[in-house]
């Protein structure tokens, strides 16, 4: 008997098959981390997008603190946030220990420095090959970061499938803080690593083949998009030709 084999088979035949309790935890992983992506992204690009054309004193401290929180381990995340949600926690009367709210929260502060530095050095790069003449005509510190963000969004399309990605793959910090409740806040990334424990390996197999599907889904249409962004500058291009010729 081939476990891998036999595993795949009954693992496509519970995704085709919409098995409820395995598209449920699709469902509930895709909710969780598709929240926590948006609330990361807007406040990790607006101030990766800011300290991107800003100069001012301990700077370059910031941007030390904010690299190292790109490797934040999320199992620490979610100690912190298991301390300060806990009921003798200074958060705890919000009641969001083990709860959807617990894991959107680990995983925002995952995201945020992520989305701040790679952001960051994109509007920078930006800043240096076009800021001097929006600083010419005047456009103060935040004016240029979001005219800048404007001009690379397609990069930043990118930076926002990165940031989903890596919420969406996080174990540690949503099983501390979310408990791994069947029904409540059981995740994909939880599942996979709780039913791989008990055995149950075409549930795991299954549910790990949906989680890459999502991902490549999502690069697949950021690579339609820039592709028609080529395209649509190519022929921006040829008309300006056609114009001055």
């Amino acid at each position: 008997m081939n476990t891998f084999s036999d595993s795949a088979v009954t693992a496509l035949k519970l995704i085709t098959s919409l098995d409820p309790g395995l598209w449920t935890i699709a469902g509930r992983s895709l909710g969780v981390s598709a929240t926590a992506c948006f609330l990361g992204c807007v406040v990790g690009i607006a101030l990766g997008a800011f300290l991107g054309v800003s100069k001012f004193a301990g700077r370059s401290v910031v941007l030390t603190v904010l690299n190292t929180f790109l490797a934040l381990p999320s199992v620490v995340v979610g100690l912190v946030i298991y301390l300060l949600l806990s009921r003798t926690g200074p958060l705890g009367f919000l009641g969001w220990l083990f709860s959807f709210k617990a894991m959107v929260l680990a995983q925002f502060i995952l995201v945020v420095p992520v989305a701040a530095a790679l952001s960051r050095q994109v509007v920078e790069d930006a800043e240096m090959a076009h800021g001097e003449q929006w600083r010419s005509l005047g456009a103060g510190n935040v004016f240029r970061s979001i005219l800048l963000a404007w001009n690379e969004r397609f990069a930043l399309l990118t930076i926002v499938v990165a940031c989903f990605g890596r919420a969406i793959s996080e174990v540690g910090a949503v099983m501390i803080v979310g408990g791994n409740i069947e029904g409540f806040t059981r995740v994909m990334t939880t599942a996979i690593a709780l039913e791989t424990s008990k055995g149950d390996l075409p549930l795991a197999l299954a549910l790990g083949i949906i989680l890459l599907g999502i991902v490549g889904c999502l690069n697949v249409m950021l690579s339609l998009l820039r592709y028609w962004q080529d395209q649509s500058q190519l022929k921006g291009q040829n008309s300006l030709r056609g114009w001055v010729a």
